[in-house]
C-alpha cells in the first residue's frame, strides 16, 4: 500500500509508540520504506544523491534500449536536521574544483555560487604587533581554486537534487540507528512537540522509522549517529583516535573595496602559544564582505584556552584591526572539523551502511580543505550503491568496495600524503613544523607514522600547571562590541534559535563531576571551549551547579569532543533548531 507524505510516495507501516515519558501508549509511529537513505544534507550526501540519480537514469535507459533489466524507480531520500538545506553549513572556505568538475562539468553555467577566483595570496607569521611574510607552502597555494560560501553552495546542490526528483527533507534529525542484528536497516527520526519534562505537547508529532536498503551517514563532524554506530560495530578498531579542531568565523561588511574578492591571507604564530595548534584566515568575498576566522586544535594543554577569545585576540592585532576599521560584523558561526586524516578514518562500510565526508574524517588538514573530498566520496558512494542495487546485495562484502574506491582515488592519495600533518603538531608547533617540512620535501613519504592520542587527553590539570581555578588568561582583552565581540553578541549574529520548551539536547552523564571534580582539576573548561556560552557554573558552595543554556548551541560539537571526562553527549535537538547561517 502506498501513501503520500509531504507530497511524496512511501511504503509505510504502523506500530505503537510509547509516550516520551515511557508511561503509556500514545500514538502510532510510521515506518517509511526507501531504497537509499542519506543522513545529512552536506556536500558528500547531496553529491551522492545527484550522482546516483544520474547513474540510475543511465542504467535504466541502457536497459530499456538493450532489453535488459532496469532498476525501475528508486526512492532516494536525504534527511537534514536544519530548518532548511544549508542552514547548518559553515566553512572557510576555499574550494578545490577538481571533484565539482567531475560531478558537474558545466557548474558555472549551472549557476554554482562561487564568490571569486583566488587572486592575491599571502601567508604571514604573526608576532604580537608585527608580521613576517613567508613563502606560501605548496599545500596552501590556492590559484585555480575559488572562495565560496559553503552555506550557499550546499543550498544550490540541494536545489539540483530536488530538480532531479530526490526527496529532500529538512527538519528531520536522525536520532537512532535501526538494526537487524548487526545490519543497519535505517534510521529513526526525532519526535517533535515534546516539552522540557518529556511530556507531549498539543503539537506533538512522532518521528518516523525510515527503513532503507542502504543508509549513508554524511552528517558532518562528530555525527551523533556515526558515533553510536562506529562504537557498536567496532568500525574504529586498529584506527587512531579521531582528533579535531574548531573554527570560529565572522563576516564583516566593509565600507569600501580595500580587500578584493578572491584575496586570501593565512597566518600562524600569535595569538597561539607553542603548544596550541592554530591558524587564521582572511578571505575576500563579493559585496565588500570579508570572511575572517581562526582554527584552534582541540588538543591544547591549557584548560583556560577559549577558541572564541583567541579569535578576538587575533582581531586586535594592528594589521587586522586596521583591515577591519570602519567595517561592521554581520554574521558569526563556529564548527568543529576532523583533522586526524588517514589513520583516524573509521571503516567506511558495513552491512547496509556507508560513511562519507566529515563523518569519516575526510579532511586534508594540511591543505585546510575537505569539500572536494566530500564531493568525490559522495560520487564513489553512489557508484558503490548502484552496483549493490543491480546485484540486490547490500552486505558488507558488496559495500566494502566503497572503501577500496576511496583509497584508490585522489582522496586516498591526498590523505595518505598528509597522514602525519596533525600528528606532528600533537607534540607542539615547533616539532609540527619540522615534521610538515620533512613531509613536503619527501612528498609525504617521511615521517612514516607518528602516534597520536585523543585531544582531550592533552588537557593538563590546574595543579599540574601551577595555577588556580578561576584564573583568566584573557583579562586584558577589552570587549567593545565593535572590533572585539563578546560571545553572546556573536551568538545573536549566528541566528540561532531553539524552542526552549524541549528536553535539553546536551546530555551530561553525571553533573556532580562538574562540581566535585572538574572545578578543582580543570576549572570547568566547558565555560571556555564552548564558543556559544552554553555552559555556565552558577551559584556558590553547596548551591554550585552546572547551567546549560542549550538554546545558544550552534551545533559545533566542541563540548562532545573536548570534555575531559567524556561525559557530555551532543544529541540532535528538535528538528529545525540551531543556527541559521547565511553566506557562511
Amino acid at each position: 500500500m502506498a501513501r503520500c507524505v509531504t507530497g511524496l510516495p512511501f511504503q509505510y507501516g504502523l506500530f505503537t509508540l510509547m509516550a516520551p515519558n515511557g508511561k503509556e501508549p500514545m500514538t502510532e509511529r510510521e515506518t517509511l520504506e526507501m531504497d537509499v537513505l542519506l543522513v545529512g544534507a552536506g556536500p558528500a550526501n547531496l553529491s551522492c544523491a545527484l550522482h546516483l540519480t544520474r547513474l540510475i537514469n543511465v542504467h535504466n535507459e541502457v536497459a530499456r534500449k538493450s532489453g535488459g533489466r532496469g532498476l525501475g524507480e528508486v526512492n532516494i531520500a536525504v534527511i537534514e536536521k536544519a530548518a532548511e538545506i544549508g542552514a547548518h553549513q559553515m566553512s572557510g572556505a576555499v574550494l578545490d574544483p577538481t571533484s565539482l568538475t567531475e560531478l558537474m562539468p558545466d557548474y558555472e553555467a549551472q549557476g554554482a555560487p562561487l564568490e571569486a577566483d583566488v587572486g592575491e595570496e599571502h601567508v604571514y607569521f604573526f608576532t604580537r604587533t608585527g608580521k613576517i611574510s613567508i613563502p606560501i607552502p605548496p599545500p596552501l597555494r590556492n590559484h585555480g581554486n575559488y572562495v565560496i560560501s559553503l552555506n550557499q553552495f550546499v543550498r544550490w546542490l540541494g536545489e539540483k537534487c530536488e530538480l532531479m526528483g530526490v526527496n529532500v527533507f529538512p527538519e528531520f534529525p536522525g536520532v537512532e540507528m535501526l538494526y537487524d542484528g548487526e545490519k543497519v536497516v535505517g534510521v529513526r527520526t526525532g519526535d517533535k512537540g515534546v516539552d522540557k519534562n518529556g511530556e507531549p505537547k498539543v503539537n506533538f508529532e512522532p518521528g518516523v522509522d525510515i527503513q532503507a536498503k542502504v543508509t549513508v551517514l554524511g552528517e558532518g563532524v562528530r555525527g551523533s549517529l556515526t558515533k553510536q554506530m562506529v562504537k557498536r560495530l567496532k568500525l574504529d578498531e586498529q584506527r587512531d583516535p579521531q582528533v579535531y579542531s574548531v573554527g570560529v568565523k565572522e563576516l564583516w561588511e566593509m565600507p569600501d573595496d580595500r580587500f578584493k574578492a578572491g584575496s586570501v591571507i593565512h597566518t600562524m604564530g600569535w595569538p597561539f602559544d607553542s603548544h596550541t595548534f592554530g591558524g587564521t584566515w582572511v578571505y575576500g568575498m563579493r559585496g565588500r564582505i570579508i570572511d575572517i576566522g581562526s582554527v584552534v586544535g582541540l588538543d591544547y594543554r591549557d584548560p583556560g584556552i577559549d577558541p572564541h577569545h583567541e579569535f578576538q585576540k587575533f582581531k586586535s592585532h594592528p594589521f587586522i584591526a586596521k583591515l577591519l576599521e570602519g567595517g561592521k560584523m554581520i554574521r558569526y558561526g563556529a564548527k568543529a572539523m576532523p583533522v586526524g586524516g588517514w589513520y583516524t578514518m573509521p571503516k567506511l562500510a558495513s552491512h547496509g551502511v556507508l560513511i562519507a565526508g566529515d563523518s569519516a574524517a575526510m579532511l586534508n588538514g594540511e591543505r585546510l580543505k575537505g569539500i572536494h573530498l566530500a564531493i568525490k566520496a559522495g560520487m564513489l558512494a553512489a557508484e558503490t550503491i548502484l552496483e549493490a542495487l543491480i546485484a540486490g546485495d547490500y552486505s558488507n562484502n558488496r559495500l566494502s568496495a566503497f572503501e577500496s574506491r576511496v583509497k584508490e582515488s585522489f582522496i586516498g592519495q591526498e590523505l595518505y600524503k598528509s597522514r602525519n600533518f596533525h600528528q606532528g603538531f600533537d607534540r607542539g608547533r615547533n616539532i609540527g613544523m619540522i615534521a610538515a617540512g620533512i613531509s613536503t620535501i619527501t612528498g609525504g613519504r617521511l615521517p612514516r607514522k607518528l602516534p597520536i592520542k585523543a585531544g582531550h587527553l592533552h588537557l593538563e590539570k590546574l595543579p599540574q600547571r601551577g595555577i588556580e581555578s578561576g584564573e583568566n588568561r584573557y583579562a586584558g582583552l577589552k570587549y567593545d562590541d565593535k572590533l572585539i565581540i563578546n560571545k553572546l553578541t556573536d551568538v545573536y549574529y549566528s541566528n540561532t534559535e531553539h524552542d526552549e520548551d524541549q528536553p535539553c539536547h546536551l546530555k551530561v552523564a553525571d553533573p556532580s563531576i562538574c562540581v566535585d571534580r572538574c572545578t578543582v582539576e580543570y576549572g570547568n573548561p566547558c565555560q571556555n571551549f564552548c564558543p556559544a556560552n552554553v555552559y555556565e557554573m552558577v551559584g556558590d558552595g553547596d548551591d554550585r551547579r552546572l547551567q546549560i543554556n542549550f538554546s545558544n548551541c550552534v551545533h559545533c560539537k566542541t563540548c562532545d569532543i573536548m570534555d575531559p571526562y567524556q561525559i557530555i553527549d551532543w544529541t540532535p535537538p528538535e528538528g529545525g533548531g540551531g543556527p541559521n547561517y547565511r553566506n557562511m
